[in-house]
């Protein structure tokens, strides 16, 4: 059964850019690559670095994907799903999330699972 956190607003991420929310002891990074209410969430935390991060990363296109590079060490990660594109071994966690009337909300049913 899926239930469902809210975050933030929608209007609270600017599109183009990210924000962190903390979830129980997780830092979540939003992300908002355009104007749509299309909203993806992963880890902050850069496994290169060990910090808290990603999401003041910027948000780019490559090869038909959306990723963020990392502000610190410019490694790449899918918003999709975490996948780290210079090495998978370093990929990262992903969170299902949603836009309901305007409010951003994480599945927290799947943060349970992880």
């Amino acid at each position: 059964m899926n239930s469902w956190l809210t975050l933030c607003s929608i209007e609270d991420i600017l599109p183009g850019s990210g924000l962190c929310a903390l979830v129980d002891d997780r830092q979540i990074a939003l992300f908002r690559p355009h104007d749509q209410h299309q909203v993806f969430a992963l880890s902050n935390i850069d496994p290169f670095a060990q910090a808290s991060v990603l999401s003041r990363g910027i948000i780019g296109e490559h090869q038909g994907e959306l990723w963020v590079a990392s502000p610190l060490k410019k490694q790449h990660f899918r918003l999709q799903d975490g996948l780290c594109m210079e090495d998978e071994s370093r990929s990262i966690a992903s969170y299902q999330v949603r836009v309901d009337q305007g409010k951003v909300q994480i599945n927290t049913a799947q943060l349970a699972a992880q």
